[in-house]
């Protein structure tokens, strides 16, 4: 639902068989919400048309989720050695709201090479089902997506979007991750006696996903268009240059709101896998 959302109106339409006037008339129609964008993807393409992407996007959790929260760990040690000179410190010991950031970034950079080929797959799976029946690429799963990708494209292809992918990711990670152990902090500060239990770590996990979603959303609607996009059938010229490019056409065309298409997917997505992941981690 996310993804089709944030490609709604989108003014590279024109590369998708669709006429200039149309792609034009689109910008200019009220984009569907959540529940409506989910009805229509179940009304055209049944029940499982809401799970498409689904094996893709558990590579996706598996490669960049994995990487990231790994490599965050290993920043932060890291970081605590340095504050301490080199000398063994305590693992929960607090850092600056500034190192968690850094640490944050640096991660999300990290998950974020690593994970593009399946975050690639996944957006082109959920995507497919808006393009018409001659365009539609058909993968029938993640490793699917990735191999033909590869071989019709090039393998450099899966990498198409990574520089959107790598700033979502830095966004996404820094506020995060941040966010999360400074409101935990903050918590075990005010309420010492609630301890590093569910409670915490749960309202801490709700304050990273509201702020994530919010800080991220823009580059990742960049994302899901640089992903999906293709080349006009005529001139064979891609429809978007890059992140910025792609964000001052979508602007241009459908105004500053249209940057936050998909928000309420987004937050309702972020939200309860942040709980998930920090209290399961």
């Amino acid at each position: 639902v996310k993804v089709r959302m944030q490609l709604y109106g989108e003014c590279a339409s024109s590369a998708l068989g669709s006429s200039s006037s149309s792609s034009s008339s689109s910008s200019n129609v009220k984009p569907p919400g959540m529940l409506r964008t989910g009805a229509m993807v179940l009304g055209k393409e049944g029940a499982f048309g809401l799970y498409k992407g689904l094996s893709a996007s558990l590579l996706r959790q598996a490669t960049f989720i994995g990487t990231k929260f790994g490599t965050y760990d290993v920043l932060k040690a890291t970081m605590r050695k340095y504050n301490n000179g080199g000398d063994n410190v305590k693992e929960d010991e607090s850092l600056p709201f500034y190192q968690f950031v850094a640490c944050g970034i640096g991660a999300g950079a990290m998950g974020a090479v690593v994970g593009n080929p399946a975050d690639l797959a996944m957006v082109r799976m959920q995507a497919d089902g808006r393009l018409p029946e001659h365009l539609r690429r058909n993968y029938t799963n993640g490793l699917n997506a990735m191999f033909r990708v590869a071989k019709d494209e090039g393998v450099f292809a899966l990498w198409r979007g990574s520089g959107p992918t790598v700033n979502r990711a830095m966004i996404v990670t820094a506020s995060q991750m941040a966010v999360y152990d400074k409101s935990k902090n903050t918590i075990l500060e005010v309420a010492p006696s609630l301890g590093n239990g569910l409670v915490t770590q749960t309202m801490a996990s709700f304050a990273a996903g509201v702020v994530a979603a919010l800080t991220s959303n823009p580059i990742d609607l960049a994302k899901s268009r640089l992903m999906s996009m293709k080349a006009d059938e005529k001139t064979g010229k891609m429809p978007y240059a890059g992140t910025f490019d792609c964000l001052i056409k979508t602007v241009r065309s459908e105004g500053v709101g249209a940057l936050y298409k998909g928000l309420v997917p987004t937050t309702a997505r972020q939200v309860p896998l942040n709980v998930v992941r920090f209290v399961s981690v």
